[in-house]
């Protein structure tokens, strides 16, 4: 499975799967508040009357919570590549599941990671062809993105200081080298600079209720 990394890899929006709901992600390295924005949006997105799917990638299935387990927590060594193939095994089911059902119903779907962490993580952190990692992802979704892509921008090194601050055992992500997590915000920059329909970056270090301001409008605007 390749890509031409000269031509971008172009797929359907969520509103191909067949309703008028919204397919909503956030994205950026750990530590970079993803869980509060999807929150605070969440919150937000109910108050206009829609209702929300809150989910995650992995784990958004009982079957993705096996695999959660497996990529996050397995002691010793995963092959990259395999570790690949486990978040794409993942993902497809967790989409044909859940989230194209939900998008057909009507739904506002807020999901904390996506594809985008996949070329990130596996393609620029471990360092397997992004091109590849996509291709794979789109192939296991049948294509699907999501409609907006908020992407939380963190220096590895703050990122750090929060995850330190949290105060609780890091998974095999968060456990790498920072520069490990360079690579994977240089590839979430990359990414993002390819699509700039899609994605909404934001500074991380600003305030919680600054960067949930701006994702509201951005929402608004695709709620119409």
């Amino acid at each position: 499975m390749t890509g031409d990394p000269t031509r971008p890899l172009h797929a359907p929006r969520a509103a191909a799967a067949g309703g008028p709901g919204l397919f909503i992600t956030f994205e950026g390295g750990d530590g970079a508040g993803k869980t509060t924005q999807a929150s605070l949006l969440e919150d937000w997105v109910r108050t206009r009357g829609r209702n929300v799917v809150r989910t995650r990638e992995p784990g958004g299935t009982e079957l993705g919570l096996r695999i959660r387990e497996i990529v996050l927590h397995h002691r010793g060594h995963i092959d990259p590549r395999a570790e690949a193939l486990l978040y794409a095994a993942d993902r497809a089911h967790h989409i044909a599941t859940s989230v194209r059902p939900a998008v057909a119903r009507g739904d506002v779907v807020i999901q904390d990671r996506y594809l985008d962490s996949s070329v990130a993580y596996q393609g620029a952190g471990r360092v397997l062809d992004a091109n590849d990692v996509r291709a794979l992802s789109l192939w296991a979704t049948d294509g699907l993105l999501p409609d907006l892509t908020v992407l939380l921008d963190l220096d590895p090194a703050a990122a750090r200081r929060r995850l330190d601050a949290a105060d609780k055992p890091f998974d095999r992500l968060e456990a790498e080298k920072e520069e490990f997590h360079a690579r994977v915000r240089e590839g979430f920059l990359s990414l993002a600079a390819d699509e700039p329909g899609r994605f909404l970056v934001l500074d991380a270090r600003a305030a919680p209720e600054e960067l949930a301001a701006r994702v509201r409008n951005a929402v608004a605007e695709r709620l119409g």
